[in-house]
């Protein structure tokens, strides 16, 4: 399968120098989107990640029976765009601070999650996340509620979510961030 804006393969053919991390920001058409235009992002995809139940369909996601949340899986070029960089981004664009959901988006499949594939992964995001923490309370927003583990294991969405908002133009998106920025 070929990503509808880039045209590369979405689940193999990665660069050399590619590395792999599985973000939660709310539904994932918008935060999609915002990693597909990410200079140094070879390729993304929709996916579910962070549940119990073995190759969950949106249903079942969606009635929170999986477990998952609705997810984006980022592949990026590591010669030219940092994890830091890309947890900039993510941090940047939505509110880690809502728990169980994302503006009117309610639900656990809505919740903010960093999904590491290894140990150093997820030291620089817990990093990333205490500085982050830090900013936001300046700014008098209360603690982060973001999921930071270990998973290697996500599952793509249906066909008809990958690289919804291209395809769907004035689709809904409700992907906002606080406005606060990550320094």
């Amino acid at each position: 399968m070929k990503h509808f804006v880039s045209g590369r393969n979405l689940f193999d053919s990665y660069p050399d120098n590619s590395s792999e991390i599985i973000l939660g920001a709310g539904c994932f058409w918008g935060v999609e989107r915002v990693f597909w235009q990410t200079d140094g992002v070879w390729v993304t995809h929709a996916s579910y990640c962070g549940g119990h139940r073995p190759n969950p369909n949106y249903e079942q996601v969606c009635t929170g029976v999986s477990g998952h949340a609705e997810t984006v899986n980022v592949i990026f070029d590591t010669q030219k765009i940092s994890l830091e960089e890309i947890l900039k981004i993510f941090w940047e664009c939505h509110d880690p601070t809502q728990g169980m959901r994302q503006g009117n988006d309610v639900g656990s499949q809505y919740r903010s999650a960093i999904f590491c594939k290894d140990q150093a992964q997820l030291d620089i995001a817990i990093k990333s996340k205490n500085k982050f923490e830090a900013i936001l309370q300046q700014s008098n927003f209360s603690s982060i509620t973001t999921e930071i583990s270990i998973q290697e294991v996500s599952y793509p969405a249906e066909d008809y979510h990958q690289q919804y908002l291209a395809k769907n133009p004035d689709g809904y998106c409700g992907i906002k961030g606080t406005g606060c920025a990550y320094l």
